[in-house]
């Protein structure tokens, strides 16, 4: 009797093993089919916008204004108008003073309110509140705060239609993000590393400084440069600012309440366009855009590897 149950046991086990099994390999093909549906969707999108580019993205495309309103163009500033919709130049050259100024913003007061909230804030429930609050608004619909700059930015403070209005939305837009991040990266940081900073006799500013935030700095950074390449391609906020759909002069750094315009716009209004060539033109754009984040994301991963300890 003994030995029947014994084996009945074994072939139960059995069993439940090779369904466990099953179930394991129905899971796993799942996850890769997810997975496949997306890089598929995206291998596809990057294949029908470099089609549409070939041939348009050259030369004169990165360094020519456009030219589709020619009393606007200066020949003394270009030379002779090109032929066709023109280029982006002004549009990009607008994006990097954007995406500079924005950077500094948000390396100001992100690093300092996430060094405030992790190392001086009281742990109560304040504190607590804010720190959800936080996080619940890096969910927030970006043309929200397209509104809140709106209000605040250029009616209130009355800074106009000008880049550093702009600049100072996008910082609103990635705050929330770069706040928490910075959080976690010094969050991760060994206590004990603090304690024999403290047992050293540093006060608590030289511990944040010459321990904490040498440790914290690549998943600070890289946290900040991928909520960057996030603001850069964003349409909304800064559309609800005042940016230009399209200028045939580059805005100019020494002067932040100037007019300004970014890459997202200047594809938006090439996009919405009947004619042929300017479908072309636009997906050129979308081409130099998809470039400028690849690399910003390529900067955040070189960091992250080059100045982290583990690596």
């Amino acid at each position: 009797m003994s030995t029947e149950t014994d084996t009945t046991d074994f072939e139960f086990d059995e069993s439940a093993v090779r369904r466990k099994r099953r179930l394991g390999k129905a899971f796993l093909g799942l996850c890769v089919a997810a997975t496949m549906v997306g890089i598929v969707a995206l291998v596809a999108l990057l294949v029908d916008v470099i089609v549409e580019a070939w041939g348009w993205l050259t030369w004169e495309f990165l360094t020519y204004p456009p030219s589709q309103v020619v009393e606007h163009y200066n020949p003394a500033n270009y030379g002779d108008l090109p032929t066709g919709p023109g280029g982006m130049y002004p549009m990009i050259v607008g994006s990097i003073y954007l995406i500079v100024m924005t950077a500094v913003f948000t390396l100001v007061l992100g690093v300092g309110a996430a060094i405030y909230l992790e190392e001086y804030a009281p742990d109560n429930t304040l504190t607590r509140f804010i720190e959800a609050n936080i996080t619940n608004l890096a969910g927030v619909p970006s043309i929200v705060y397209g509104l809140l700059g709106l209000a605040v930015f250029v009616r209130a403070l009355q800074t106009g239609q000008s880049l550093i209005a702009g600049a100072l939305t996008l910082t609103l837009l990635i705050l929330p993000i770069v706040i928490v991040s910075s959080q976690e990266s010094l969050r991760a940081v060994p206590d004990s590393m603090r304690q024999a900073s403290y047992g050293a006799g540093a006060t608590k500013w030289q511990t944040i400084r010459n321990v904490v935030l040498p440790e914290a700095i690549p998943g600070i950074m890289t946290g900040i440069i991928l909520a960057l390449s996030r603001a850069i391609g964003e349409t909304a906020p800064i559309l609800m600012v005042g940016a230009a759909t399209t200028m045939f002069a580059p805005p100019q750094l020494t002067d932040p309440t100037g007019p300004f315009g970014a890459m997202p716009m200047q594809i938006f209004e090439w996009a919405k366009l009947p004619e042929d060539e300017f479908q072309h033109v636009a997906a050129a754009g979308i081409v130099v855009l998809l470039t400028i984040l690849l690399l910003m994301n390529a900067v955040a991963i070189y960091i992250r590897n080059r100045y982290d300890p583990r690596s």
